[in-house]
């Protein structure tokens, strides 16, 4: 990423093509610090916005369609691409316009126009400092930020949970397969200096602050997910066929894991991927309760049994994820550590006592290149705000 900010790089490609934007927005990406592969079953999920942000610079435009052009990723011309035809992806080179990209913004422009809310045509210069492919949620801070643009050029209510849904809509559409919220409602809901308590079903959000004298450590493993849509679509399918046999209409009703013994022998798989959604959602109500009461410990402990849940049970993580969170576990200061988003590849999460943090990461990636080859990048990060729009200030 560059030295300098998504903000000023987005002001200063408008104010080069087209001059003085009239506004600008923004929205973060985001770390879930537990709570993986519940939001989908209507359960519990307790995220973060980071301090990365995509950001678009945004003015009228004179042209029959929207336009928005993004460094390293081409231009896009709302209308001109068929979502039907678009292979999803991060496949950006050269300036050549990245499919995966451009079906984002289009999906959100034909899912808002659905609801009857459509804008002016606009221009934007687009800049995103958060890594993408890295599961910290890229794809759900520009779905925001293209959402807040089309809203306030059409003068309607900027509701943040609306815009959200709008995106989870989205991805539902892209992915063929029904999605959680989570992403995109913490990139547009979330409160500085805290992480969010969402409850997936009713969408009742409450701040929580870290306990203090913690730090979030991301560490990104350099490894991106390739060709596994259908192992993400199958446990989907798994969770809600558990749900079927059990005859509830989500997993978020099922209290404790003995209540899944019905599903054994003969459910295995679908009774696996149960038990990990059904504890998890107990690990996160937990986790929020040991934040407000100030305690880090045992967030740790919660973080670390929710990643051996996620690669023993519902069978997520991956080679270079489990090193990496192994790494962590054996650093200086590190209270817990956890695969973090939808897995296999990515992005982990430690939460690290602050006065270790430096110690923690010089071990973390010490001992993460001797067994790889290779280097991570390590962010510590604190609770960043959610989404916002100014008018721009010449």
């Amino acid at each position: 990423m560059s030295t300098e900010s998504a903000r000023s790089r987005a002001l200063a490609a408008h104010r080069s093509e087209w001059g003085e934007p009239d506004f600008v927005v923004r929205a973060p990406g985001r770390v879930n610090l537990i709570g993986e592969h519940t939001d989908y079953n209507d359960g519990f999920v307790l995220p973060m916005a980071l301090p990365f942000d995509t950001v678009m610079a945004v003015s009228a435009s004179p042209e029959a369609h929207s336009r928005l052009r993004s460094e390293g990723f081409g231009e896009v011309v709302i209308g001109e691409v068929e979502i039907g035809e678009v292979v999803l992806g991060d496949s950006a080179s050269g300036g050549a316009v990245a499919p995966g990209w451009a079906a984002h913004i289009q999906a959100m422009v034909e899912v808002m126009a659905a609801d009857g809310v459509t804008a002016p045509p606009w221009r934007a210069t687009v800049a995103t400092d958060i890594p993408t492919g890295a599961s910290l949620s890229s794809s759900a801070a520009i779905e925001i930020c293209v959402g807040l643009t089309i809203a306030f050029r059409a003068e309607v209510d900027r509701d943040a949970v609306r815009i959200a849904e709008y995106g989870q809509q989205v991805e539902t559409r892209l992915l063929g397969a029904p999605t959680g919220i989570m992403d995109q409602l913490i990139s547009a809901t979330a409160v500085e200096g805290a992480a969010s308590l969402i409850d997936c079903r009713t969408l009742a959000i409450t701040p929580v602050t870290l306990p203090s004298g913690t730090v979030v450590v991301v560490m990104d493993t350099m490894t991106r997910r390739r060709l596994v849509d259908s192992e993400f679509a199958a446990r989907m399918h798994a969770c809600r066929r558990a749900a079927e046999l059990l005859g509830v209409d989500s997993l978020r009703e099922v209290a404790e894991v003995d209540d899944l013994s019905s599903l054994l022998p003969e459910h295995e798989t679908e009774w696996r991927r149960a038990a990990h959604v059904v504890a998890e959602n107990a690990r996160t109500l937990a986790a929020a309760d040991a934040m407000a009461a100030d305690d880090g410990p045992v967030v740790g402990t919660l973080m670390a049994e929710s990643h051996a849940s996620l690669r023993d049970l519902f069978e997520v993580s991956g080679a270079a994820l489990d090193t990496i969170v192994d790494a962590a576990m054996h650093a200086p200061g590190c209270l817990g550590a956890r695969m973090t988003g939808g897995g296999f590849a990515g992005c982990a999460v430690a939460l690290v006592e602050a006065d270790h943090v430096a110690a923690f990461e010089a071990a973390v990636v010490a001992a993460y290149e001797r067994a790889t080859g290779t280097v991570p990048r390590l962010w510590a990060c604190g609770a960043a705000g959610g989404a916002s729009v100014e008018r721009s200030t010449a």
